[in-house]
């Protein structure tokens, strides 16, 4: 991560933590509060296909074929992402990236226009309360709002807070034995970014154990303090 920095280089933040930890309703949250962009690897890919760019096409041809689109080619969506209008205040990164080799392609493509990570924040989990969590997720079929049978429950029953649906989704993959192989998979391929960030001092652990709000609030102020 070494190199001059622009003054005006948009801000990278990226979140960190395992199925579960709240990743994509607090990069919503961010989003609203910091006026940051949230993106999502599979939204990204799912626009650059739509908008026919050079680099959506080779991803495309990849995801017909039944293969993973490479590093290569999604950090080239990125890159272009990132040189559009409304990203130039910062960006939120939401699942990506998910290794180290994916994190170093990731310091090489932001070097090389004066901009580097400003801050990983890790989402400190634990793996028994994760299945309990992850068991309990459900979404708005019509705006994907996120919400917890616990946690996060709809004010009235079977109505969205936010846009009025009653389509309400559960994953079939969100119970007890598959929640146990996700966490598994994610100590073993993703928790070693953890080290990766701290040792380029770039990186900030969060309880994310508490309520949405006490969580929001901590990434709030970090990304007060560290975040131009």
């Amino acid at each position: 991560m070494d190199g001059p920095l622009s003054a005006n280089a948009p801000a990278v933040v990226i979140l960190l933590g395992p199925p579960g930890a709240g990743k994509g309703t607090q990069a919503r949250i961010l989003e609203e509060r910091r006026g940051l962009v949230q993106l999502s690897t599979g939204d990204l890919l799912r626009a650059a296909v739509a908008a026919v760019t050079d680099a959506g096409l080779a991803a495309k041809a990849v995801m017909e074929s039944g293969g993973l689109v490479s590093d290569e080619i999604v950090i080239e969506i990125l890159s272009d992402r990132l040189s559009e209008p409304d990203c130039q205040k910062g960006v939120i990164l939401d699942g990506f990236p998910r290794t180290t080799g994916q994190a170093q392609a990731l310091d090489q493509m932001l070097a090389a226009t004066g901009q580097a990570v400003n801050t990983a924040i890790s989402l400190e989990v634990d793996d028994t309360e994760m299945v309990t969590r992850i068991s309990g997720r459900f979404t708005c079929g019509s705006c994907g709002e996120g919400y917890h049978d616990t946690f996060k429950p709809t004010q009235s029953e079977g109505i969205c807070d936010n846009c009025g649906g009653t389509d309400m989704k559960r994953r079939a993959d969100d119970n007890a034995e598959t929640v146990t192989e996700r966490l598994k998979a994610y100590h073993a391929e993703t928790a070693p970014l953890i080290d990766y960030y701290a040792r380029a001092g770039v990186l900030t652990r969060v309880d994310a154990m508490g309520e949405i709000a006490q969580i929001s609030e901590a990434l709030l102020t970090v990304t007060q303090t560290q975040v131009a």
